[in-house]
């Protein structure tokens, strides 16, 4: 790690505090994300441009200004390529028009974007076959990405750019289904006692007594939980799927919760599990290498988890049943047994 970290160079970058905000929020890793961009802007303009043309445009254009003499309120920009106003054009259509998340027009305008740099022709040219040509190419990714970079390529085609022809004859592949691995109470047991930070033990009895999915609980603030009740309602997802109401957790999750919290380090993040993208990928490795058992946040709430038992979860909804009832008519009083059970 030393030795990496030798070759690195600290560099002030000055960008809004919004966005830096929103960066955090989605988990990304802002200086990874920087360092590849940065690659990314090398690679296609030494593609395009001729050394002799790069050395006269270092002279000439802002790629070669001179010492940054008024260092805020911001850092230069390199210029914007045709497929990058594009590429926003996009994310606004994503988020605008279609009301697509944050994260899932992200994800959209990733998997175009590395279409857009395969495609050696202007995309207004592009045929149903160049399109062919580079799904033969994604041969090692799973199914389910596959899945997500055809839907990203039909919403750009056929929606955004209205050409629904060049993606129109493109089939989703047929989800394997693949039988849930159950655990024991053993294994969930001697899985947790490897586990070593607070942070991570909170985590996984959140995963296995709620059955919320990771965006759920990673994306949770103070406001969305009811300490008192043991009672999550967490914030909806804004797209068309994944909708969710109100969860419970049980006493030994909020014991661990608490001791989490009283020991959580300040953030400027609201989150209550602030964490990089990369961090939680990367959540509960250790563990898994020191028992062999392969737990991860998608089957920590399979089978003999230590969910809240089914009298326990009955009685909570129960009492948050009689609370909202109060002073409301039987027809209220009817559509909320409806939405709560």
């Amino acid at each position: 790690m030393q030795a990496q970290l030798s070759s690195k160079h600290n560099l002030v970058l000055y960008i809004d505090r919004e966005l830096v905000e929103k960066s955090r929020d989605l988990g990304f890793n802002l200086s990874k994300t920087f360092e590849n961009h940065l690659k990314h802007l090398i690679t296609d303009f030494s593609a395009v441009n001729s050394m002799n043309n790069f050395n006269s445009a270092c002279k000439n254009s802002v790629w070669g200004a001179g010492p940054d003499l008024n260092r805020r309120p911001s850092a230069r920009q390199a210029p914007r390529t045709p497929s990058e106003e594009l590429l926003t054009r996009f994310r606004e259509f994503l988020k605008v028009d279609l009301r697509r998340s944050d994260k899932t027009a992200y994800e959209h305008t990733y998997y175009i974007r590395r279409f857009l740099n395969e495609l050696p022709k202007p995309v207004e040219s592009t045929t149903f076959e160049d399109v062919r040509e580079y799904l033969k190419s994604l041969k090692t990714v799973s199914s389910a990405q596959y899945k997500n970079i055809l839907m990203a390529l039909k919403v750009f085609f056929r929606d955004f750019l209205k050409a629904p022809e060049v993606v129109a004859s493109f089939k989703f592949p047929h989800q394997v289904f693949k039988l849930k691995q159950i655990l024991n109470k053993e294994q969930l047991q001697q899985f947790y006692k490897c586990l070593e930070i607070a942070k991570e033990k909170t985590l996984f009895l959140l995963y296995a007594t709620t059955g919320l999915r990771r965006d759920k609980i990673l994306s949770l603030k103070p406001e969305d939980i009811d300490f008192g009740r043991r009672m999550i309602t967490p914030k909806n997802h804004e797209g068309e799927t994944k909708k969710s109401w109100v969860s419970f957790y049980n006493e030994e999750a909020a014991t661990t919760l608490n001791e989490y919290l009283a020991t959580k380090k300040h953030s400027r993040s609201q989150r209550l599990f602030p964490m990089q993208r990369d961090e939680a990928v990367e959540l509960w490795k250790s563990a898994r290498e020191k028992t062999g058992i392969g737990i991860t946040h998608r089957n920590c709430g399979n089978g003999s988890a230590q969910k809240c038992s089914d009298w326990e979860y009955l009685k909570l909804m129960w009492m948050l049943y009689v609370e909202e009832c109060q002073s409301q008519s039987s027809l209220d009083i009817i559509l909320i047994f409806h939405r709560i059970s």
